[in-house]
């Protein structure tokens, strides 16, 4: 807690200021402050690390559903993990008669609920360190403790690395990641 004390007209007034903790703890992703006011829409189109992820989401028509009232989970790719595709990968998921399989990696990524990093902890603790999470798109990641931080691992035993974990949105919360998850 912060201690402010004001001198107006000769009078100290002191005042106690208490930062808000998901504002004192929501990092910055891609240069942008991530609010956890704004829906994940709103932040991740002002992520300069996630122009492919918000480019795949207006072409898979998921703009809606992923500002509405949620709560959503969102394992964030970032464009370096887009770049690790196969080349051309992007370019033919974006094309509108792929729209069907662009919807479905992409709601690969997404978990009913708001599930923090500490969950998946928690979670994993009590399944013999390997948690276990149902998408969206209706099949299921895997969560493991790697060093420091967490792997999420697909259904094709592909990895991906949370990089930035909990940042909190007013649907949801985001975790960053460094690999596409393929279903």
């Amino acid at each position: 807690m912060l201690s402010l004390s004001v001198r107006v007209a000769g009078t100290l007034l002191g005042a106690a200021l208490i930062a808000t903790p998901s504002a004192a703890k929501n990092p910055m992703v891609g240069g942008a402050a991530m609010y956890a006011t704004r829906n994940i829409v709103q932040n991740a189109v002002n992520s300069k690390d996630h122009t492919t992820l918000v480019a795949a989401v207006k072409a898979a028509d998921l703009v809606d559903t992923l500002s509405g009232p949620g709560p959503f989970t969102v394992f964030a790719p970032t464009n370096a993990a887009f770049a690790k595709l196969p080349a051309g990968t992007v370019d033919t998921l974006l094309k509108p008669e792929n729209k069907g399989q662009l919807t479905s990696v992409l709601t690969y990524h997404v978990v009913p609920g708001r599930i923090t990093a500490a969950e998946i902890q928690a979670m994993a603790a009590r399944q013999k360190g390997v948690a276990t999470l149902k998408t969206a798109q209706g099949e299921t990641l895997r969560f493991r403790k790697s060093g420091m931080g967490w792997i999420v691992i697909d259904s094709k035993g592909g990895t991906a690395r949370i990089t930035i974990a909990n940042v909190m949105q007013s649907n949801g919360v985001i975790h960053v990641i460094d690999t596409v998850l393929m279903p």
